[in-house]
């Protein structure tokens, strides 16, 4: 199995005096890392990331992926900074949890402004929406179809609900289910939908208790609701 540090040792290898930090973020970072079910995530930052500078990495790249890894995120440092105002959900993240593995840790000084982290929040949560509503064209309203798709829909918006919150306080919970209840009060707007398909994913909650099409309703309409609070956002009071 690779490790973090093995990938390190490639990168240092193969960039030499251009790479300037490698950092591991995400759950392996914050200690909620589940072992072979979860992804390693690593930020590695270079002076240079021309196409020699990434044909120098891909070695190393490449033995990271077939381990099981999502590709490293490259950037140089300067770009890094520039990305501040169109990924601010990402770098919150970043900054939230990361453990630097190499040189510097170039993320303490990167500046996420609010209205930016609400209008990139806004585009996610529109743009889910209407794929979810494709989607549930194709499933031709079929109970399994429908649980299927709130189900594998589900962690995307418990992780903008998490961002989300991030608009009103500064710590938020490690877990994105956590994030529901809290952002439910401070938006007014009722999330427990959320928790019925949670529960249904990890069947706390029998799918012939419940019906599809009236869940999948709710569901829809919550999330209408989450993107029109989300919208009329003026600042936490």
């Amino acid at each position: 199995m690779m490790k973090p540090e093995d990938l390190v040792k490639r990168l240092e290898t193969q960039l030499g005096e251009n790479l300037k930090s490698v950092i591991l973020y995400g759950s392996a970072a914050g200690g909620d890392h589940a072992g072979a079910h979860s992804d390693y995530n690593v930020l590695v930052v270079a002076g240079q990331l021309d196409v020699a500078a990434l044909r120098a990495a891909s070695g190393a790249a490449c033995a990271w992926a077939r381990a099981g890894n999502p590709p490293p995120m490259f950037f140089t440092q300067e770009g890094l900074r520039q990305s501040a105002d169109v990924f601010p959900i990402e770098l919150l993240d970043m900054k939230e949890a990361n453990k630097v593995l190499f040189g510097e840790d170039v993320l303490t000084d990167i500046d996420v402004s609010t209205d930016n982290l609400r209008l990139q929040l806004e585009h996610e949560l529109r743009g889910k929406l209407i794929h979810l509503r494709e989607h549930f064209l194709l499933t031709g309203a079929r109970p399994r179809k429908v649980f299927t798709l709130m189900i594998e829909s589900l962690s995307s918006f418990l992780v903008l609900s998490r961002a989300a919150l991030r608009l009103f306080q500064k710590e938020v919970p490690v877990h994105k289910i956590g994030a529901v209840e809290p952002l439910g009060r401070h938006l007014d707007v009722d999330l427990e939908v959320f928790r019925k398909v949670d529960a249904l994913k990890r069947k706390k909650l029998s799918k012939h208790e419940v019906d599809a099409e009236e869940l999948f309703a709710e569901y829809l309409e919550t999330i209408g609701k989450l993107v029109e609070a989300v919208d009329a956002y003026q600042g936490a009071l």
